[in-house]
């Protein structure tokens, strides 16, 4: 028993648990690696949905989610909870994902006890701290302590070796979002519908294009928002189209959108959705407004073009294939972008390209194959 691998995989939000579900899911049919799960629930409600999709039981939940807290109160507790599972379970090695607070506190809780680190979707940057925020610092900082970076692309890869981290750390194998996606598209192909979907097929009209919108980054909160919710109203007002937005549960989301858009003819204004429901609405929208990253590695898998409410990316390589183009939160840049694609037939076409810049489904099996024979 004392000669299987003891891995620890930790997530809490739901970006983080549906890019690790498909390593969690390859372990259980490994018998030599003794695993486990930890959730923060950082995001709660949204990370259940997908753990739920996926059949996994965390065996640990740390349920860290509170009203309104502040990120240093989130940390601080976070802190301790994971100081105590790491000196129950002892893991050989700590998986952490991305760019979350979670992966920043997990990873250097596990420095501090000298416990290795596996760090996935690791080398992404914009190189400005303040976008996204917290973001950039949590990823830069989880890269200057882990012992093996996995990278989703060339790019990623060549910033990690900027950073003076060694060839031999880093591992080029795609995202395990494509991993998730496909398997996704997979079970929907196959008849797969559940409430949510059943419900939005009855409310939206089918005879009319839909945008589908997401929006929740700190750095947007306030004015940004304001000029995001405007311009969507003013989507509605020129083009024969209908939005549909699952509405994030953040009171800096919400009180803004609601404000906005809650009695705006064909504005539908949902509850955050699973993420099945979520794969089906990119399927079926005509394109996506978003500042989330998930989506602009998903979208162009599917051929759909993203307009994306940032002023930077730290995925660069859907930018520069034409799938995706930076509008930041300019309410002007929205509208006109969104024209284009709804009303300039050959643009719309330019723009929905269908690429995979980020991995072929493979990423989970490359990372697993991988430590088992690096025996970390």
């Amino acid at each position: 028993m004392h000669n299987r691998k003891r891995w620890l995989v930790i997530f809490g939000t739901r970006p983080e648990a549906i890019k690790m579900a498909p390593l969690v899911k390859l372990m259980e049919s490994h018998t030599e690696i003794d695993f486990r799960v930890c959730v923060t629930a950082q995001h709660r409600g949204l990370l259940d949905q997908v753990l739920s999709f996926y059949q996994i039981t965390p065996h640990y939940d740390l349920d860290l989610m509170q009203a309104n807290q502040n990120l240093n109160e989130f940390s601080a507790r976070l802190f301790n909870a994971i100081n105590e599972v790491y000196c129950k379970w002892e893991p050989d090695l700590v998986f952490v994902h991305g760019d979350t607070t979670t992966s920043m506190i997990c990873a250097i809780a596990a420095f501090n006890l000298q416990i290795k680190i596996a760090h996935i979707e690791a080398g992404l940057r914009t190189l400005d701290l303040k976008s996204p925020f917290p973001e950039e610092m949590n990823r830069q900082v989880t890269a200057r302590m882990a012992d093996f970076h996995f990278a989703p692309t060339e790019k990623a890869t060549k910033n990690l070796i900027n950073e003076g981290i060694h060839l031999a750390k880093i591992l080029l194998v795609g995202n395990t979002v494509i991993d998730s996606l496909l398997l996704t598209i997979e079970k929907i192909k196959t008849g797969y519908e559940n409430d949510e979907i059943i419900k939005i097929k009855k409310t939206i009209d089918s005879n009319l294009p839909f945008i589908l919108v997401t929006g929740h980054r700190r750095e947007n909160f306030g004015d940004g928002f304001l000029n995001i919710c405007n311009s969507l109203k003013e989507i509605t007002k020129q083009n024969k189209v209908q939005i549909i937005y699952p509405v994030h549960l953040n009171p800096n989301v919400q009180k803004t959108v609601m404000a906005i858009l809650g009695d705006v003819d064909n504005v539908h204004l949902i509850a955050p959705v699973s993420y099945p429901t979520f794969v089906w609405l990119m399927q079926g929208s005509k394109f996506i407004i978003t500042d989330s990253g998930g989506v602009q590695e998903e979208a162009p898998v599917l051929g759909k073009p993203i307009i994306v409410l940032r002023n930077t990316s730290e995925r660069p390589e859907v930018i520069e294939a034409g799938a995706a183009v930076l509008v930041g939160t300019n309410g002007e840049a929205i509208l006109e972008e969104a024209n284009r694609l709804l009303q300039d037939e050959l643009y719309f076409f330019k723009r929905a390209v269908t690429i995979s810049p980020y991995g072929n489904g493979d990423a989970a099996n490359k990372i697993v194959d991988y430590l088992l024979e690096m025996n970390p």
